[in-house]
C-alpha cells in the first residue's frame, strides 16, 4: 500500500514556512511514501521560483503542481523544462507553453505515480479542453502506470465535480486547487478514485484566501486599488492524504489534514 499526502494551494513565506516545518514530521508520523504539492502561489503569493523549489524539494516534497499563475515569476521557465525534475505545467495549456505535462514520483513496490495537472475553463483564463486532454494523456499513461494523480486547478466547483467524474476508475485521485478553500466533501467514488472538490490553502489564515483582509476589504469597499500583500497570522497546512492499492492504484482511502503551525510548535 502506498501512503500519499497532496497538500494545497501554497501561499508565501507563510505558508513555505509551515510546509516546511510540517512535511518532515508528516513523512515520519504517517509513514509517507510521496508528497505532492501545489506551490503556484508560494513566492509572495502568485508564482514560484527556482530557490523556493528547491526549498520545497529539501524538506521532502516529491512533486510540484502549478496552475493559472506558473509563469508570474519567469526564472521558473527553465527549470521545468528540466526532464529530471519532478515539477509539471497543467495539461491543457497551448503546446507551445513551458513546461512538462507529467510528474514522475517513485512509489513502492517498483510502482511509479504519475502526477498531473488540468486547469478548469468556467471563470479562468482560456486554456484547452481538459477533457480531450486528459484522454489524450491517458491513453498513453496507462501503458505506463496504473498509479496517477490529477490537480483539477479550477474555480467553478461544477469544473472539478465533473472531472472527478470523468475520471473515475481510470486515476488514482482527482485533487482540486485554486479556490483556497477546503471542502468536506472528501470520497471515494465508485470507480476507486479518491476525490476532493478543494484540498484547501497551506498558508495565513487571518486574511482573505492568503491576503491581508485590511487591503482587500478596503479596496472592495471604496474601488481603491491597494497591494493585496500576503497575510502572516494563523499558519495552517491543509492537505489530505491517501492510502494507494499497490496492484491496482485504486483509493483504499482519503482523509483531510489541517496542522496549525501552534500546533507544531507546541510538539516541538
Amino acid at each position: 500500500m502506498a501512503n500519499l499526502l497532496f497538500v494545497g494551494d501554497i501561499v508565501g513565506d507563510p505558508g513555505m514556512k509551515i510546509t516546511r516545518l510540517a512535511i518532515p514530521r508528516l513523512r515520519q508520523t504517517q509513514a509517507l511514501n510521496a508528497v505532492v504539492v501545489n506551490a503556484e502561489n508560494a513566492s509572495d503569493g502568485t508564482g514560484l521560483t527556482p530557490n523556493l523549489y528547491r526549498q520545497l524539494r529539501q524538506a521532502g516534497v516529491d512533486a510540484v503542481t502549478l496552475g493559472d499563475h506558473i509563469y508570474k515569476k519567469q526564472e521558473i521557465i527553465k527549470l521545468l523544462a528540466v526532464e529530471t525534475e519532478p515539477i509539471c505545467r497543467p495539461l491543457n495549456f497551448p503546446d507551445v507553453s513551458p513546461g512538462k505535462t507529467v510528474a514522475w514520483v517513485p512509489l513502492p513496490e517498483g510502482n511509479k505515480l504519475a502526477v498531473l495537472s488540468v486547469m478548469g475553463r468556467s471563470f479562468m483564463r482560456h486554456v484547452d479542453c481538459p477533457f480531450a486532454a486528459l484522454d489524450q494523456a491517458l491513453e498513453q499513461l496507462h501503458s505506463q502506470t496504473r498509479h496517477i494523480l490529477v490537480d483539477v486547478h479550477a474555480e467553478a466547483t461544477a469544473d472539478k465535480i465533473m472531472l472527478g467524474r470523468f475520471l473515475d476508475g481510470r486515476v488514482s485521485a482527482v485533487i482540486g486547487t485554486h479556490t483556497h478553500v477546503a471542502t468536506a466533501d472528501e470520497q471515494i467514488l465508485p470507480g476507486g478514485t479518491a476525490y476532493i472538490t478543494d484540498v484547501g490553502m497551506t498558508g495565513p489564515y487571518d486574511g482573505v484566501l492568503g491576503r491581508r483582509y485590511d487591503r482587500v476589504l478596503h479596496t472592495n469597499r471604496t474601488f481603491v486599488p491597494t497591494s493585496f500583500d500576503v497575510a502572516t497570522g494563523d499558519p495552517r497546512l491543509a492537505g489530505v492524504i491517501i492510502d494507494l492499492d499497490d496492484d491496482s492504484g485504486k483509493a483504499r482511502s482519503i482523509r483531510r489534514v489541517m496542522i496549525r503551525e501552534v500546533d507544531l510548535s507546541a510538539s516541538a
